[in-house]
C-alpha cells in the first residue's frame, strides 16, 4: 500500500524479540534512525513518558507497568499499579495524578515525578459502559491542564447505541465531574493526543466495516477546533460527508482534517514538539507533527501495521486532506511488522515522546517496547 522505495530503511536492536515475533525479525525505521527493544511487558497499549525518563505502559490486563529509566539504561519493568478491572489500556499523566481508563471506569492515583509504584490504591472517579454490551472494550485517555478526555468505543460495527456515552469522546474535570460529550458518532476513538503547541485534543478513529472494499478511510482530527460537540456521523456518514446508506443526511457532519487508508486502525498518537532540544531530538523534518501508530487490519488481504508521521503546520496538517488519496498527508516512519504473505511479527499500539527526545512505540502482539532515536554521527 505504501511505497517504501527510496526511504533507505535501517534498523538496529538492543534486545532479542520474543520467539513469537519470529527469529531474526524486527520492525524497520527510515534511514538516519535506529530502533531497539528496551522492554517487554504483557500486551502493552498506551504509553506515557514521564519527566524523569521513566515510561508507563497501560495493558490489556489489569496492570499498569513502569519501565525505569527508559531514556537511559532501562531497568526491569515492574507493576506500577493494579486496577480492579480489565483492560487497563488507557493512561494519561496530569500535573499530580496518573489516570487509567479500563473497560468499566476511569481511575486516578497520585503521581510525582520519579514514582515507580503507586502511592495509593487507584480511585475510580468515573464509570463507563455501566452495562457492557460487547464491541470495543478499551477506554483511551488524554489530559490537558484542567480537562480529562475519554474515548469510549462502540458496542458494534454499525448500530444505534443505547448507551449514549459509547462511540463518543467524553470530557470531564480532572476529578471525573461534569462529564459531557465532546465528540459523538465516532466509532472507536483510540488515538487521543494533546498537541503541546496548542493544547488541543486530536483523535484518531477506526471506521466501520462491511462497506465497499477500501472504505471508509480512517480519520485523525483536531477535535478541539470544532465549536460545540463534534459529530462525525457514524454509522450513517463516512469520509467527506458521504452517506453510508440511502437516505442519510450528512450535511451537518464534521469533516476530519487528516485521513489514513481503510482498515489501518489508528490506535496511538503523540505529538513531537517542534522545539525539542534533548540529546536525542529528531531532525526538523520529523518534528512539529504527530506520530500515529496504525495497528493494521484483520481484513484480507491484510493491511500492514506501521507508524506514520503527519506533519502539522499551525493547527492543521501541512498537506490538506485529499479524499481521493488517503496516503497523501503522512510519511511512513516505522514499518516491517508484516512479512510477505501477510505474516505478522507484531502490531504497534501506544506512542510516546521521551524528555530526551526518544520516540517509544509499544507492540501488543509481542509485548515489546521499542525506542527510536536518530543516529548520532
Amino acid at each position: 500500500m505504501v511505497a517504501l522505495a527510496g526511504l533507505g530503511i535501517a534498523f538496529a536492536c538492543a534486545l532479542p524479540l520474543r520467539e513469537a515475533a519470529g527469529a531474526g525479525t524486527r520492525p524497520a525505521v527510515v534511514s538516519g534512525f535506529t530502533i531497539e527493544v528496551v522492554a517487554h511487558v504483557p500486551r502493552p497499549r498506551e504509553l506515557v513518558a514521564t519527566p524523569n525518563g521513566d515510561l508507563l505502559a497501560g495493558t490489556l490486563g489489569s496492570d499498569v507497568y513502569v519501565i525505569p529509566n527508559a531514556e537511559g539504561e532501562p531497568g526491569t519493568p515492574a507493576i506500577f499499579a493494579r486496577i480492579d478491572d480489565r483492560d487497563a489500556a488507557g493512561i494519561a499523566l496530569g500535573a499530580h495524578a496518573l489516570y487509567v481508563g479500563t473497560t468499566f471506569g476511569i481511575w486516578r492515583m497520585p503521581y510525582a515525578t520519579g514514582d515507580r509504584r503507586a502511592r495509593s490504591a487507584p480511585e475510580r472517579i468515573a464509570t463507563v459502559r455501566a452495562a457492557y454490551a460487547g464491541g470495543h472494550s478499551t477506554t483511551s485517555l488524554a489530559v490537558t491542564n484542567d480537562t480529562l478526555y475519554a474515548g469510549i468505543g462502540s458496542s458494534c460495527n454499525a448500530c444505534e447505541e443505547t448507551d449514549a456515552t459509547r462511540a463518543t469522546i467524553q470530557q470531564m474535570t480532572l476529578d471525573g465531574k461534569d462529564e459531557r460529550p465532546r465528540a459523538v458518532h465516532l466509532r472507536n476513538a483510540i488515538a487521543l493526543a494533546i498537541d503541546p503547541a496548542t493544547n488541543a485534543l486530536w483523535a484518531g478513529s477506526a471506521g466501520q466495516d462491511e462497506l465497499a472494499h477500501g472504505h471508509p478511510y480512517e480519520i485523525f482530527d483536531d477535535v478541539a477546533a470544532i465549536d460545540g460537540v463534534a459529530d462525525y456521523g457514524w454509522p450513517s456518514c463516512v469520509e467527506d460527508r458521504r452517506p453510508a446508506h440511502a437516505g442519510a443526511d450528512c450535511s451537518h457532519v464534521t469533516e476530519a482534517r487528516a485521513a489514513f487508508p481503510a482498515y489501518e486502525t489508528p490506535i496511538g498518537a503523540a505529538f513531537y514538539p517542534a522545539d525539542a532540544h534533548g540529546p536525542y531530538a529528531f531532525p526538523a523534518a520529523w518534528r512539529g507533527g504527530a506520530f500515529v501508530s496504525l495497528h493494521g487490519s484483520w481484513h484480507k488481504p491484510l493491511v500492514a501495521p506501521l507508524v506514520a508521521f503527519v506533519p502539522i503546520t499551525g493547527a492543521a496538517p501541512a498537506i490538506p486532506i485529499d479524499w481521493n488519496d488517503p496516503a497523501k498527508q503522512w510519511k511512513t516512519f516505522v514499518t516491517g511488522w508484516q512479512r510477505d504473505g501477510g505474516v505478522r511479527i507484531g502490531r504497534p499500539t501506544g506512542v510516546a515522546v521521551g524528555p530526551s527526545g526518544s520516540l517509544f512505540v509499544a507492540d501488543d502482539q509481542t509485548g515489546s517496547i521499542y525506542r527510536v532515536r536518530p543516529i548520532v554521527k
